[in-house]
């Protein structure tokens, strides 16, 4: 079940080929995802995380296989979240009063989801070190909001591996353990999306603690994160592509989402992208049917984006429900610096539009005055609308 790391440190954790959803159903998954586990076998045996409760006693009995219990000398928690926590109380069932190294805030965290059962807690800040033998150290990193309060990381000594708990993973299930032998397309895909859909809303904070870890002057040799593959090439890419990423620096691209209700919305919504590509031929322009499209791709798209058009119709004095939870979405991920424009039909009262400006501006997007609202279908009179929509989206 092992797999070598680099020196004395193995990967122990599960491949979820079979996973289609996190966070509940709200990131979509398409090529599985993998908890990762670390084991560290120095003169101390240190366990660096462990999975998800589904997969508690498959994770526990392979480890079994590997070294026996009641050898692990302290387990390291950098995140509490179920996908990275779910199997500890299974595991301390176990080995109970194996110390726990965490976060103050992660003690938190794993009482409020699995009780107060007097586990061993050894809190832990930047700067804090664990001795592990043969003369290599455990150096702790706090790395708070990316993307919880109680995350962590920590850096093995000699061997120079960056455990950087959700950091720069992806949502990838790859055999093949590490990024430079992984699909790189499929990779590079689920690392941005994994960066949009999770790190976005904690993105300014991001230079900071780059220049945090690199004012500590570790010789990191690997980045192991805690979802997907592992980081082994310098300059580490990730490193660089989250620098760029964190700018939110967009490329010459529109997104159109919309929702239609009998094809009104969608008419103007193809007529905008029609004109994006007739003033602005090299503009690369995205449609998404919002109802039809999964959301996590849709906003990694968005993110990319200098601009983007919204469509609904009104429906009950307000916009379709598919579209508000699109947008309360969007407004989650907290993009900055795109504009934005608002359209679509109506049959008796025509709130839509109105409420689509006024909530693309709630979520943070420049939004522009001018928009097509059509009574019915569009005729003429609307779509003479849209070249001026689109040259104030473009400007």
């Amino acid at each position: 079940m092992r797999k070598h790391v680099k020196g004395n440190v193995s990967w122990v954790g599960y491949l979820d080929w079979e996973l289609e959803t996190f966070h509940g159903d709200d990131y979509s998954i398409f090529h599985g995802s993998s908890q990762n586990s670390y084991l560290i076998e120095e003169e101390k045996t240190i366990l660096v995380d462990t999975v998800w409760g589904p997969h508690h006693h498959t994770f526990i009995e392979n480890l079994k296989q590997e070294i026996d219990l009641k050898k692990i000398d302290a387990i390291i928690v950098n995140h509490g979240e179920a996908d990275h926590s779910g199997a500890l109380p299974a595991l301390l069932a176990e080995i109970p009063g194996t110390p726990i190294y965490c976060t103050a805030m992660a003690v938190k965290s794993l009482e409020g989801q699995y009780g107060k059962q007097g586990w061993n807690f050894h809190v832990v800040k930047t700067g804090d070190e664990l001795d592990i033998g043969n003369g290599k150290k455990l150096q702790f990193v706090e790395m708070r909001m990316l993307h919880w309060p109680d995350s962590m990381a920590e850096f093995l000594t000699g061997d120079n591996i960056l455990f950087s708990m959700d950091a720069f993973g992806q949502h990838y299930a790859t055999s093949e353990l590490f990024a430079d032998l992984a699909d790189q397309n499929v990779l590079w895909h689920e690392a941005l999306k994994y960066f949009v859909n999770i790190l976005n809303p904690f993105a300014a904070l991001i230079p900071r603690k780059l220049e945090e870890i690199g004012k500590l002057n570790l010789p990191i040799e690997m980045i192991a994160p805690s979802h997907g593959a592992i980081w082994r090439e310098k300059p580490f890419p990730i490193l660089e592509k989250y620098a760029e990423w964190a700018k939110g620096e967009p490329k010459d691209q529109v997104v159109i989402a919309y929702d239609t209700m009998w094809n009104g919305t969608k008419k103007i919504a193809h007529a905008i992208e029609a004109e994006i590509k007739k003033q602005s031929p090299s503009t690369v322009v995205k449609v998404f049917h919002i109802a039809k499209s999964d959301k996590n791709e849709v906003m990694t798209e968005v993110f990319q984006s200098k601009a983007i058009a919204v469509g609904s119709p009104t429906a009950i004095n307000d916009i379709l429900a598919s579209v508000t939870g699109w947008l309360a979405f969007a407004k989650s991920l907290k993009f900055k610096g795109k504009k934005a424009a608002a359209f679509g039909c109506y049959g008796w009262s025509g709130e839509g539009v109105a409420i689509l400006q006024k909530r693309l501006a709630e979520a943070g997007f420049d939004v522009i005055d001018e928009n097509v609202k059509s009574l019915w279908n569009p005729g003429e009179e609307d779509f003479a609308k849209v070249p001026e929509l689109v040259k104030a989206l473009l400007a």
